[in-house]
């Protein structure tokens, strides 16, 4: 299947984003760990949480498959690592070639009793849950947040706590700092003890009520929408206001510095009671550097946003999109060069456009990689380009199934065509 996406003559809009998935996902978590009956509100709609509360309902024994779930895949390891009982966890061929045995090798100095089915250091796994004690341990800070988190959480109901020590950069620490805000919210005692160490005290979780608050990163598609309502095909920019709700201005979750960041790009942000407003307001910056280590699930945005906008730019901390849903810094040259744009990567870590083009192909078909961002992403090209046409667009409903709805609801022509 594929859409074909048009742009409205104006783009005036009041939207409900869904949830956060993150904040989702830590929550069941958190609450599933907490043994507690108070279920959290509000929780998000999306492929990745419904995955997760089926997995914590699986009966005793059963195979859980997660799908292309990366986040269930890495907390529900540790939890069933805590749970009494053995399950095989799976999820789909990309799934099972993205890797784990970081977080398998920390579990099992642990105590857990986890083998893999298959190959070496990748899912299916066979987890054996059983009481673990309490240690002092030591990870790479570059390695994805997740696999902190995931230990992190666990480690409230560790019967001696859990020292944390991270060596080296510290990556998508906002993601780090999210887990502890959470996990403070449910009862438990964790904190930074310096730069590069965290300690979790054994005191467990109360189970207490909790809602959801809305998905910054969903909000980054509309800033986007704005900044490049500004640069339409038309010869004037086209009208531009959108309300998102249910996003405050002192938000646990990281990806809120977007906002900083499309400032910078001409989008406007004014908090109200119920949400955000944005409009366009004053010029963009003529080149964007910045370092996206604590927002990466940012990057496919940015990236697609400056060169629609023909911004040159030098995006850094890239190290984590490698084993995303799929090798995001390929996808993004590959997709971008059909479009016309030149990217240029350096260190697995670096992505930068310094305004090189090349003959862009007559009827472009944007390729998804089963990556729900790269949907999103490349969707709001369609207020600079005549139309965009995106493959396989069933796949935003990872972390935003209304989001094509959405765009409907804001004006945009988005209709079935064959691929």
């Amino acid at each position: 299947m594929q859409f074909v996406v048009s742009a409205p003559s104006s783009l005036q809009a009041s939207i409900q984003l869904p949830a956060s998935k993150s904040i989702s996902n830590r929550a069941l978590i958190i609450h599933a760990l907490s043994r507690g009956n108070s279920l959290p509100t509000n929780l998000s709609d999306c492929d990745d949480t419904q995955v997760m509360i089926r997995a914590l309902a699986a009966a005793p024994g059963a195979e859980i498959d997660i799908l292309a779930a990366g986040t269930a895949m890495r907390f529900l390891t540790a939890y069933l690592s805590v749970t009494p009982g053995t399950h095989v966890i799976t999820g789909t061929q990309r799934m099972r070639q993205r890797p784990i045995r970081i977080l398998v090798d920390a579990l099992r100095r642990l105590g857990a009793d986890i083998t893999y089915v298959g190959e070496e250091g990748f899912p299916p796994l066979r987890i054996n849950g059983r009481p673990l004690q309490g240690a002092e341990i030591e990870l790479a800070g570059n390695v994805s947040s997740q696999y902190i988190s995931a230990l992190l959480m666990i480690g409230a109901v560790l019967p001696g706590g859990l020292k944390l020590k991270l060596a080296g950069d510290i990556v998508s620490r906002p993601y780090i700092d999210l887990t502890l805000r959470l996990m403070h919210d449910f009862g438990a005692h964790a904190c930074w003890l310096g730069e590069d160490c965290i300690l979790v005290q054994p005191d467990g979780y109360r189970d207490v009520p909790f809602t959801v608050e809305s998905d910054w990163s969903a909000a980054s598609y509309w800033y986007q929408m704005v900044a490049l309502s500004g640069q339409a095909s038309a010869e004037a920019p086209i009208p531009a206001c959108v309300h998102l709700k249910g996003l405050f201005a002192h938000s646990y979750q990281g990806d809120s510095r977007g906002a900083d960041l499309f400032a910078r790009l001409g989008v406007h942000t004014e908090f109200t009671n119920s949400g955000v407003c944005l409009t366009r307001q004053g010029a963009p910056v003529r080149h964007l550097n910045a370092n996206l280590v604590d927002i990466p699930d940012l990057a496919q945005t940015f990236v697609v946003t400056c060169c629609l906008l023909d911004i040159p730019f030098r995006f850094t901390g890239l190290q984590s999109l490698k084993i995303k849903e799929t090798d995001r810094i390929a996808a993004l040259q590959t997709e971008l060069r059909k479009l016309g744009y030149v990217l240029h990567d350096e260190q697995d870590s670096i992505l930068s456009w310094d305004g090189e083009r090349c003959p862009a192909e007559p009827s472009p078909v944007i390729a998804t990689y089963e990556d729900h961002r790269m949907a999103m992403a490349f969707a709001p090209a369609s207020l600079v380009l005549p139309h965009i046409c995106i493959a396989d667009p069933h796949v935003v409903s990872k972390s935003y199934p209304g989001y094509w709805d959405d765009l409907r609801l804001a004006g945009f022509r988005v209709e079935e065509c064959d691929g």
